[in-house]
């Protein structure tokens, strides 16, 4: 166990910066709100996208989201194919020949969105997004860089379409499963190389107010195990309903395989990804819907705080980084490390378990390359 020593503060260590290409562009739990999408650029990304999109039932979700968003909110998030009467243009089910990234092989979808693209019809599609439905549970470190180089081999023979990398949906494998090992090697190859990301995965993670539901082994449909004996005995998108208003909080819609609430968060998401793909210069994961830009990196105060057994830690990164987030005793040793990866820019929560350790203040450490680093103390009483 790593130490460090405390004087009248805390000793920190700074890890070298890391060198990364241009700027990812990551669709995650943290602007899949409402709140975010700006009419303009929902306007232009009408104006100037075209997409091409490939699934099955899970990948659905992202297209039953956004007509339940149009049965809500009306013509300003409408969508055909081609684009009609000033909707936004998606051709679903695109693609002839794969019906996603796993079926009916895990490289049939690269020829089919080749076999799309030569074809002058489709010359004016300039977004691509092709998910999956169970195959990343099932996928080897060596299936994840396939798809990895067969993605990277497109993005360089057509250089003027933006392709959408893409998450698996959860599984109840939780934290340490193989679904999120391989989620996490498709994220870091995103964030290395300044990719698209629509995280699937993370999305459904967490509901609308941040609590994260993937350490308690949560699925696709949103089941959960609450109490830790190994059942999915709740629901958090159900329970989230039930505690909030139809029609004002949420949406109904038909979200195979889940609840409304995944196909809400899952069309947010999605809206989110096409005004960005459209030019706009905002940043992923705002705390704050009225921000229109991160001004400095920033650690926030756990809460709650004193606590028992659980904890959130949440941070703000003014741009892309590499980043540890550490706790320790108030001896200094290392208790537990809650974060080592690299993330993009933006709005993060963590969630710290303090059920094996005892009574008394830990303090948790935030470092950001070498240009930010900071520690708060917190309370665990039992």
């Amino acid at each position: 166990m790593k130490t460090i020593f405390y004087l009248s503060v805390l000793l920190l260590i700074n890890f070298s910066p890391v060198s990364l290409s241009q700027d990812a562009i990551i669709a995650n739990h943290t602007i899949a709100k409402l709140s975010l999408l700006p009419d303009e650029w929902i306007d232009s990304a009408k104006a100037n996208l075209h997409i091409a999109y490939g699934h099955t039932s899970h990948g659905s979700q992202l297209i039953t989201g956004m007509e339940g968003l149009v049965n809500w909110k009306g013509a300003q998030y409408a969508f055909n194919e081609g684009g009609t009467n000033g909707a936004l243009d998606i051709d679903d089910y695109a693609f002839p020949g794969a019906s996603d990234l796993g079926n009916p092989d895990r490289i049939a979808w690269e020829s089919a969105t080749r076999n799309y693209l030569n074809d002058p019809a489709n010359n004016d599609v300039n977004v691509v997004i092709w998910s999956w439905c169970g195959q990343v549970s099932s996928a080897t470190e060596t299936d994840i860089n396939t798809y990895l180089d067969l993605m990277n081999g497109l993005e360089n023979d057509y250089q003027n379409v933006r392709f959408v990398y893409m998450t698996g949906h959860l599984d109840g494998t939780g934290t340490n499963g193989n679904l999120n090992l391989r989620n996490e090697q498709i994220r870091n190859y995103c964030l290395t190389n300044g990719k698209i990301l629509y995280d699937f995965s993370d999305i459904e993670s967490y509901d609308p107010d941040g609590t994260y539901y993937l350490d308690k082994y949560a699925n696709d449909n949103c089941d959960y195990d609450s109490d830790g004996n190994g059942s999915l005995d709740k629901n958090w998108a159900i329970d989230w309903q039930n505690s909030h208003i139809i029609n004002v909080d949420w949406y109904d819609c038909s979200a195979a395989h889940s609840q409304p609430l995944n196909g809400n968060l899952k069309a947010y998401a999605a809206w989110w990804l096409w005004a960005k793909l459209a030019g706009w210069n905002s940043v992923s994961g705002i705390d704050n819907p009225d921000e229109n830009s991160l001004v400095n990196f920033q650690l926030f105060q756990n809460f709650p705080n004193p606590f028992n057994p659980n904890t959130s830690i949440s941070f703000k990164l003014l741009k892309r980084n590499y980043v540890t987030l550490i706790v320790y005793d108030q001896l200094g040793n290392e208790v537990e490390i809650l974060a080592n990866t690299l993330l993009a820019e933006g709005y993060y929560e963590y969630r710290f378990n303090a059920k094996n350790y005892s009574s008394g203040v830990y303090f948790y450490r935030l470092q950001a390359g070498t240009e930010f680093s900071d520690s708060k103390k917190m309370i665990l009483l039992k």
